[in-house]
């Protein structure tokens, strides 16, 4: 059975969709998501792309390095969405969601960049990189 997970950005202006299940949640500790979001770490829940819509208007997309791009809403700035140049799934802000309290993250990943005061959860999987680079 499918569950619908809405959200959208601090100012409304963007809105989106999602009608499959989170293929996983995940605690990014990586500099980049850190510098992006202006936050200690970002929570991202991975989502099929073709399962995301935008009702009204999609995110702005920009480059935040040679594999990945992020969207953010241009009228307020938020962190929105990460997503793999080579990949078919879009990970989208937790803290966007409605309801983010839905969507618990099962692991920790990039944690060799994690702030020396962000102490780690003792209840998840922590990969040094990326689950596949450890």
């Amino acid at each position: 059975m499918s569950q619908d997970y809405e959200g959208g950005c601090l100012c409304g202006a963007i809105r989106f969709t999602v009608t499959k299940a989170p293929i996983r949640v995940t605690n990014c500790h990586c500099r980049i998501c850190q510098r992006s979001a202006g936050a200690a770490f970002v929570t991202w829940a991975e989502f099929p792309a073709h399962a995301v819509t935008w009702p009204a208007q999609e995110p702005e997309i920009r480059g935040s390095s040679d594999v990945g791009e992020r969207g953010f809403c241009p009228a307020c700035g938020a962190t929105l969405t990460f997503r793999f140049l080579s990949g078919e799934t879009i990970d989208l802000a937790v803290a966007g969601f409605d309801d983010p309290s839905a969507l618990a993250p099962a692991d920790e990943i990039w944690t060799e960049s994690r702030l020396p005061w962000m102490p780690a959860d003792p209840h998840l999987p922590q990969h040094l990189r990326q689950r596949d680079a450890d």
